[in-house]
């Protein structure tokens, strides 16, 4: 709950600085249009490979996402999907969150206008990929999303650790054309109609991302983890600079890994590449981990807009 007792949007579970430099943003003419993010998915975000189970979680700080995998209808009955995985409903998101804030329209086509991004951005998308796809967007629809945080608040003179669980799911209505041609109904998703609360947390929040960094990371979910939370990280460290622990990080975006060395290893490589498509970002490995300098943001900060929905 927040202070006046009204229930937290998503990007009011996010820490009030994270708030302030996460604003959408214009751009001058010659950077073009950025791509989006929520903020709190650059910071925990999805599975990178398939997961066991319904229920995924990822931890940074006081931050800790919950990913439960849902069902959706095909006409017929329930079908249970898989949690969300990998590459393509990460650009899927990038997409959607786009194409919202550009619209100003809960409303997003996820049908040919998804597929048509993740080609343009050099992915495969024909045939067995494009089914992939569908399978992806369709667990992306029916998931949930849990944000849990410790916030700090004064009670009486006395500073208090509250725990917070918000229920964050994405999309309110989830339409899919029925496919009654095969021995079982398939889905072809067509469009999605976000929650107003998470509508507001975009427009409120979303990072603004380089088109051309995602085309170049796009054959990497980790790569693009490394990407969106440095776009959304550095610009906030302090002159004295950040350090993070490998342990951190591995809690962090190394949850799949049991042991260290795997992990660094990969980690290293990954880096590298999210680095070389983001270069004012200033990283470097120390001992015991890594250290994080104050460093421009990809997409260069104009002025803080909000855009308001229309009234009626």
């Amino acid at each position: 709950m927040s202070r006046d007792g009204s229930p937290l949007t998503l990007f009011e579970a996010l820490p009030p600085n994270v708030l302030a430099l996460s604003k959408e943003a214009d751009r001058a003419a010659k950077t073009g249009h950025p791509d989006y993010l929520p903020a709190v998915l650059c910071q925990v975000g999805l599975p990178r490979s398939p997961t066991d189970g319904r229920t995924f979680e990822r931890t940074s700080g006081n931050v800790s996402l919950q990913v439960e995998a849902g069902k959706v209808w095909d006409g017929k009955s329930w079908q249970q999907q898989p949690i969300p995985y990998g590459v393509r409903p990460r650009l899927a998101l990038v997409h959607i969150t786009t194409q919202a804030i550009r619209t100003n329209s809960r409303t997003v086509d996820v049908g040919g206008s998804v597929n048509a991004f993740l080609t343009e951005l050099g992915l495969d998308n024909g045939g067995k990929a494009y089914g992939q796809m569908r399978q992806q967007m369709t667990a992306l629809a029916a998931c949930t999303l849990r944000l849990g945080r410790v916030d700090t608040r004064t009670i009486g003179g006395v500073e208090r650790d509250f725990a917070v669980t918000l229920e964050a799911k994405p999309f309110r209505q989830f339409e899919a054309w029925i496919d009654s041609s095969g021995s079982q109904p398939s889905l072809w998703p067509t469009e999605v109609e976000l929650t107003q609360e998470f509508f507001d947390s975009i427009r409120e929040s979303a990072v603004p991302l380089e088109h051309r960094a995602l085309a170049q990371l796009s054959h990497s979910a980790l790569a693009l983890d490394l990407y969106t939370w440095l776009a959304h990280r550095l610009h906030r460290v302090r002159k004295s600079g950040s350090r993070i622990s490998w342990a951190a990080l591995q809690e962090q975006f190394g949850t799949e890994y049991k042991d260290r060395k795997p992990f660094k290893l990969q980690f290293r490589k990954r880096l590298r590449e999210a680095l070389a498509a983001y270069p004012a970002a200033k990283v470097e490995e120390i001992d015991g981990g890594i250290m994080l300098h104050a460093s421009p943001p990809p997409i260069p900060r104009t002025r803080a807009v909000v855009r308001k929905l229309p009234k009626p």
